[in-house]
């Protein structure tokens, strides 16, 4: 049995209802990061003197921003976690509402960082205002959404660590033991973790690198190297999606390890480049 002591996950996914229709904390937590973002990304188009992006035009950008989280976010979890599941499906009806229940759960930040990829793309072949430039400014406020998303993980009581006797272990009643591991026990609060590292230290670094002129990719650069230590660091204290473990029959490699080490290196060599980019040219 748990020791009282110990703090039970058990809060209510559904902050309340509108006409029979039930408003989720998840969504909550989205719709937050998005206010806070566009209040972030209007005052830095403001003040930031090389992006040379009007105000107005953030508002366009984080739709085409909220379409490409969303979507990516949702395809890529799909793709990379749960496809056995879509597989299994007796219908191909069946798939779709899969596809479609984001109210059940299910996101990938990096199918959400790919959306987004996609979205700027889109977004900068409309405004021009290059595309590095609108990456940058997104990866300053990423962070808040990331950190959004943790609290909702966590009032979800989801994406549950690893058994632990640490004093501020807790209890995840919906944990799906992998085997070998009873459901019951204390275990770290990995989405307060995520939710530490990818939201709250990420964004004061990538706040601060961002007071300076920096040139442009800079700033993309390393949000995405420190997205992927930070997930990668985390992923050592978190349990693997139950049904698809651990990797290459390995007890610690995670799928989320697997697809965040590319980003460390994509992150290095966009950092390099970035300031070196005039010496390539001229090679």
């Amino acid at each position: 049995m748990p020791s009282t002591d110990v703090y039970i996950i058990k809060f209510e996914p559904v902050a309340f209802e509108i006409f029979g229709f039930a408003i989720h904390w998840y969504g909550i937590t989205y719709l937050a990061a998005f206010s806070l973002g566009w209040m972030v990304s209007r005052y830095l188009a403001r003040t930031h003197p090389n992006w040379k992006v009007k105000p107005e035009h953030i508002d366009d950008l984080l739709f085409y921003m909220g379409l490409g989280v969303i979507l990516g976010g949702r395809i890529g979890y799909l793709l990379f976690y749960d496809m056995i599941n879509i597989v299994n499906e007796p219908t191909l009806w069946d798939s779709f509402i899969r596809l479609i229940s984001i109210h059940k759960g299910g996101m990938s930040f990096h199918g959400g960082l790919l959306g987004s990829m996609l979205a700027i793309w889109f977004f900068n072949r409309k405004y021009k205002h290059g595309y590095f430039i609108i990456a940058d400014i997104i990866s300053t406020i990423a962070p808040i959404g990331l950190l959004a998303g943790r609290l909702g993980n966590f009032i979800n009581g989801e994406l549950w660590g690893k058994p632990s006797d640490v004093a501020w272990a807790m209890i995840f009643p919906n944990a799906n033991p992998l085997p070998g591991i009873e459901q019951d026990l204390a275990r770290h609060p990995t989405p307060l973790y995520e939710a530490a590292l990818e939201g709250v230290v990420l964004f004061i670094i990538i706040w601060v690198f961002a007071r300076k002129d920096r040139p442009p990719m800079a700033i993309s650069g390393l949000f995405v190297m420190g997205y992927g230590f930070a997930r990668t660091y985390v992923e050592f204290y978190r349990l693997p999606d139950a049904h698809i473990g651990y990797l290459l029959d390995t007890d610690w490699l995670t799928m989320g390890m697997l697809l965040s080490a590319p980003l460390i290196v994509v992150g290095m060599i966009l950092m390099w480049y970035s300031y070196n980019r005039k010496i390539v040219q001229k090679a």
